[in-house]
């Protein structure tokens, strides 16, 4: 068991955010970003209390468009209404982005502008926790900040201060790819 399972499962309402979230078996369906990124952060800096999400990131692969992500969400709101939930299908996010065409969940977080935010968790239908990284969990398990040289690195400055994320865990390390 790793690390990032171990923190979920002693995490009572993240595991109840999980447990909705597989009742709707979505395909290649994972809650992603801060919902992993923060509980780690919060471990390494020695936290007494989570870090309160802004929002739970719910994303899946639906290159048909059939499942709606404003009607997921009205569903897990029945089951939690008190998370902030923000659904999104990866099948259609290159649209907005102007990428090329992602093939899965993971190949979209490939584009998300810091690799430890490109974590996703599910709870498989045995209710194992099941990870999907397509950067690795190393530097987010080692307190790294990474930017993603697929996206500007204006918008990685811009969402590391508007965030506050340093201030927040201010251990972390940035690391930032060379501009050119």
């Amino acid at each position: 068991m790793n690390q990032i399972e171990k923190l979920l499962l002693c995490d009572k309402k993240r595991m109840a955010i999980l447990a909705a979230v597989a009742t709707l078996d979505l395909p290649d369906g994972y809650v992603a970003a801060g919902f992993v990124r923060n509980l780690i952060w919060d471990d390494l800096h020695r936290h007494d209390e989570a870090t309160p999400l802004n929002d739970v990131d719910v994303i899946y692969f639906d290159e048909t468009e059939r499942l709606r992500p404003e009607l997921i969400e009205q569903q897990l709101r029945q089951v939690l209404p008190e998370v902030n939930w923000e659904v999104k299908n990866q099948a259609v996010m290159h649209r907005r982005n102007g990428d090329r065409p992602y093939t899965s969940t993971a190949d979209a977080m490939t584009f998300w502008p810091e690799k430890e935010t490109a974590v996703g968790v599910r709870l498989t239908g045995d209710r194992e926790i099941e990870l999907s990284a397509p950067f690795g969990i190393d530097s987010l398990l080692t307190g790294r900040l990474t930017h993603n040289p697929k996206r500007s690195r204006a918008l990685f400055d811009e969402r590391v201060r508007s965030k506050k994320w340093l201030e927040r865990w201010p251990r972390l390390t940035v690391v930032v790819s060379p501009i050119g």
